[in-house]
Parts: structure tokens; C-alpha cells; sequence
């Protein structure tokens, strides 16, 4: 698990090290156990090498990916790349590295970004054709968004504060402070701070906590982990065990937030809990401890990253606070730290069933909108 307090990497030998530990993992094709010693060294990405190396990891991936088209895992790379060179603009490595990738890319045919071409040859493409006028339309109505006083719209962090008693039985209370992807999970960064500025995650539990998984709490109908709903209506409305888009759904209680997937579930990661259906997400949520969850990447909505926290007043990284609760004391297993009976799948849809539960209640004594400090979603992740 994680260590509380700064990184890991605090002289220039220990830096020197770790990052040998890495190449050599990586010279093994061990591109996951890279990443996963990277992110325990240099939690916050403060190091250029760090970057190139994350970038190193990442290429590794695709280039290994059973996936048909592993673009995604190649942009990321990229973009790891160009941030190694913002940090240290000389680094001829980083420089070589990414020439590279942008040399292959462009073999491959993978372009930088998501976006299509707008203009060829200095002419516009039929996509270009169509999303110029409207682009030009957006921005219009994005200036005058922006200068109205009263959008109504909520921005910012999102700070918890959560109290716990340890497998010792000693007491702790900590802070996570969490920042949303509004550009990739609209809908979700809405409905999570909406209803956190209705207060409806006060004093509401972590209702499943597993060891090497995460913690999940937010069910702000039942505090058992069988309820939830979304915070406005956002256009899909549960009907038995049924969800399905509707103009109207009259029952707040079967509000229900549409699926938004795409961000990988890396260490850090706030998520929606849902059933079944992949519409049928509400108020519930889980957040990933150290080990991460990539088997849960494209079934749930990533839409967050918990960049910072405190434990009893001390400052350390957000993922440090969630593995400290995620072991805490558990009973009904032959288990020190909870973790799911062997016949239960290990995703969140499991919520409300039989679960080992904490000896102490784990409680989400208040959660309140911040000024915005976390910034990207998460350094190993984009």
C-alpha cells in the first residue's frame, strides 16, 4: 500500500534506483509493475524521468495490447512523453523517445489526438466542413455562458470528511479532497456535486470496504449500499429492472445517471457503483485503493481523481487515506481487512449483497464543494 506523506523519491540516490527498478522491469515487459512502482515512487509525477519512463510503460502496452486497435494506450504514452518535456525541455531521451512514438503512430495510422482532421492540404475535410460552423456556433454560446452571472452551474473539488477506527482500534479522522473530469464525465461531475451541495452524503457510510479493491459508499436512500438515485434528471428513468431513456420519469428515486465510460480505473480513481444496466448509475460511488481496478475499465464510469488528503491532520496523497480505510478491522470473515466472499464477483455492482462488513462504522461525516487544485484526472491514467 501506499505510504502517507510525500513521495517516496526524496534524494537524488533513491531516485536514481527507483527509476533502475523500473527499466529493468521494463526491459522484462513488465509494463503494469512499472507503472505500479512509479506510481508508489512518484505519486504526485513531479519527476521528468518519472514521465518518460510512464511513457516508456505505456508504449510497452500497445505494442503488446491484444486489442485490435490499442490507439488509446499510444496517446497516452504521447502525452506522457510531452510531459516529461515540459518538465525538463532538454531531455534529448524524452525528445528521442517521442520522435519515436510519433514515427510510429503515424505508420500506423493513429493520430495524436481523438479529434479527426479539420483541414488537408490546407483545405477542410468533410468533417472540417461540418464542425467549423458549428464550433464557431459553440463559441458564441460558450462567451455568452461565460459572461452570465447566474449559470447556476457548480465547479470546483470535492473534499470528504471521513472518520474510522483502525484494526488496533485506534481513531482517525481524514480528509480526501477529489477532482472531476468534466471534459470526459459531464453528467457524473454534475450529479456528484450536486449532491454534495444538497448535503446528501452527510453522515452516510462506507458500506463495502475490500482490501486490494476499493471502498464504496454514497447510498444516500437505504445507508446499506441497496439504493440511490441520481441528483437531477438527466433523461434515463428506471422502470422495474429495467432502465430506459424518457422525457419524464415523475419518482426521483428511479433517476438515473447514463453510462459515460472511457477512463481507466487507476489508483485514485472515484467511480459510479451501478446494477445491472449500465444506465442505472445514481449516488453511489467507490474509490480505488493502491492496487487499482483495470478489470472494471470500460463497464463503469471513471469520473474522478482523489489528488490529496489528510490523516489526522497530517497532509498525504488521496490514495494514502483510501488504503488506510480500505483495512480497516473486519468481522464475518477469517480476514484481518474485509474483502468479498469467494462467490461474489469482484465489481461494484455487489453493493447490496451479503458482504464482510467493517467491526467499526467507516462514515462520511461531510462532504463539501472546494476551490478546484487537483488539475489533471490522474498522471498514470491520461
Amino acid at each position: 500500500m501506499a505510504n502517507a506523506g510525500k513521495n517516496a523519491m526524496n534524494n537524488p540516490q533513491t531516485e536514481k534506483d527507483s527509476w533502475k527498478d523500473v527499466e529493468k522491469l521494463l526491459d522484462k515487459s513488465s509494463h503494469e509493475e512499472a507503472l505500479e512502482l512509479l506510481r508508489r515512487k512518484d505519486s504526485q509525477g513531479e519527476h521528468a524521468e518519472t514521465w518518460k519512463l510512464a511513457g516508456d510503460a505505456k508504449l510497452g502496452l500497445a505494442r503488446s495490447s491484444d486489442a485490435a486497435k490499442p490507439k488509446s494506450l499510444y496517446r497516452q504514452a504521447r502525452s506522457h512523453y510531452y510531459r516529461a518535456l515540459k518538465i525538463n525541455p532538454g531531455s534529448k531521451p524524452s525528445r528521442s523517445a517521442l520522435d519515436t512514438l510519433l514515427n510510429e503512430m503515424q505508420n500506423r495510422g493513429i493520430s495524436e489526438t481523438t479529434i479527426p482532421p479539420l483541414f488537408k492540404d490546407g483545405t477542410p475535410t468533410f468533417i472540417g466542413l461540418v464542425v467549423i460552423p458549428v464550433a464557431f456556433l459553440m463559441l458564441l454560446a460558450g462567451i455568452k455562458y461565460a459572461m452570465a452571472d447566474e449559470s447556476g452551474e457548480l465547479a470546483g473539488d470535492v473534499e470528504m470528511t471521513i472518520t474510522w477506527t483502525d484494526a488496533n482500534g485506534n481513531d482517525h479522522i481524514g480528509t480526501i479532497t477529489i477532482s472531476l473530469d468534466d471534459s470526459n464525465t459531464p453528467i457524473h461531475a454534475k450529479n456528484f456535486r450536486l449532491h454534495v451541495e444538497q448535503g446528501n452524503y452527510d453522515s452516510t457510510i462506507f458500506h463495502r470496504l475490500v482490501d486490494n479493491f476499493m471502498i464504496q459508499g454514497g447510498d444516500i436512500e437505504h445507508k446499506s449500499g441497496g439504493g440511490g438515485y441520481a441528483a437531477e434528471y438527466f433523461g434515463y428513468c428506471q422502470s422495474g429492472g429495467a432502465v430506459e431513456p424518457a422525457e419524464d420519469c415523475p419518482e426521483q428515486t428511479n433517476w438515473k445517471v447514463p453510462a459515460e465510460f472511457g477512463e481507466p480505473h487507476d489508483a485514485g480513481v472515484i467511480a459510479a457503483a451501478r446494477s445491472g444496466d449500465e444506465n442505472s448509475a445514481g449516488s453511489q460511488f467507490y474509490l480505488v485503493d493502491t492496487t487499482g481496478a483495470a478489470t472494471l475499465n470500460g463497464q463503469y464510469t471513471a469520473f474522478g481523481f482523489a489528488h490529496s488528503g489528510t490523516i489526522d491532520g497530517v497532509e498525504t496523497t488521496g490514495i494514502a487515506v483510501i488504503d488506510a480505510i480500505s483495512q480497516v478491522q473486519c468481522g464475518g470473515v477469517n480476514d484481518p481487512t474485509c474483502r468479498d466472499p469467494p462467490s461474489m464477483p469482484s465489481d461494484p455492482d455487489a453493493g447490496s449483497q451479503e458482504t464482510a462488513k467493517a467491526v467499526h462504522t467507516v462514515t462520511l461525516v461531510e462532504a463539501k464543494l472546494v476551490d478546484e487544485q487537483g488539475g489533471i484526472l490522474s498522471w498514470f491514467g491520461l
